[in-house]
Order: C-alpha cells, then structure tokens, then sequence
C-alpha cells in the first residue's frame, strides 16, 4: 500500500506545481527560481508531442503510447507486490509510475504537458523539464541499477 501511496503522493506534486505554473501569466516567464541562484530556471512551456516535441502532429500516439507504457508498468509492479523483497524494484516502478501518471494526466486531460524548469548546467540549459520527467528517469536509474547489482550477485 505504501507504494500506491508514493505514486499518487508524486503524481500530485507535479500536478500541484504545474497548475500553479498554469495560473501565472505567460509573460512572467523564464523567472529564477528563488534560492537556487540563477541554476534553475522556470518556464511555462506547453509541450503536445513527446521530448523536444517529437510527435507533435500525431496526438493519438502521443496519447496511446504513454497510455501503453504507463500500464505495463503498472502491471509489473502489480506483480511485484504481490511477491516478498524486491523493494528496489518496487521504489523504481512506483516512482516512474507517479511521474508517468502526471505526464498522462497532462497528455489526456490537457492535450498537452507543462513542463516548468531548467537546469542552467550545459546542454541543459536548453532542455525544460517537469518533476514527472525527473521522477520517471529516477525510477528508470533505480531499476537500471537494482538489475546490475541483482546481476551481480548472481555471477
């Protein structure tokens, strides 16, 4: 249970922040985020297609695949928490799935996702994303790493 309580409790953080990011005028963005000195950046991007709006033109795979990819995983972790230890796993998919589930709500609801921030590192500099796109690259790295080091073990 305290996994289905993890991905509505992150799912709702993005939501949170990106209706408050909706209210304020278009206008007074790109606006430093406060106490980060000039390392973070908030926007109000309107994103209808995938990264780098990728897709754009196709709104029905935009919303069927990330549909698809949200219940598959949401189905693996079904799995899992039906069976003892994995907990790695379980933190992973519950963290990609809050994320995911806010991008999806964005995709079905608002026929596109609100993503609000850059980090003025690099190559960064040009990307904006959400806290739902952070929570599903986590999530990813997390089982990414469970799975080398359950490899590992193995051998």
């Amino acid at each position: 249970m305290i996994f289905i309580g993890l991905i509505v409790f992150l799912a709702a953080v993005d939501l949170l922040i990106k209706s408050s990011i909706e209210e304020q005028e278009e206008c007074d963005f790109p606006k430093e985020m406060k106490g980060t000195n000039g390392k973070v950046l908030l926007y109000k991007n309107h994103n209808p297609g995938f990264s780098f709006g990728f897709l754009k033109n196709r709104p029905e795979l935009v919303q069927a695949v990330p549909l698809a990819v949200a219940s598959f995983l949401g189905g693996m972790l079904a799995g899992l928490l039906q069976r003892k230890g994995r907990l790695a796993e379980k933190l992973a998919l519950s963290i990609a799935l809050g994320g995911a589930l806010s991008n999806l709500y964005d995709r079905l609801v608002r026929r596109y996702v609100v993503d609000y921030f850059s980090l003025q590192f690099g190559k960064l500099k040009k990307v904006v994303f959400n806290l739902g796109d952070i929570f599903i690259f986590l999530g990813a790295l997390i089982l990414l790493i469970a799975e080398f080091i359950r490899m590992f073990r193995e051998h």
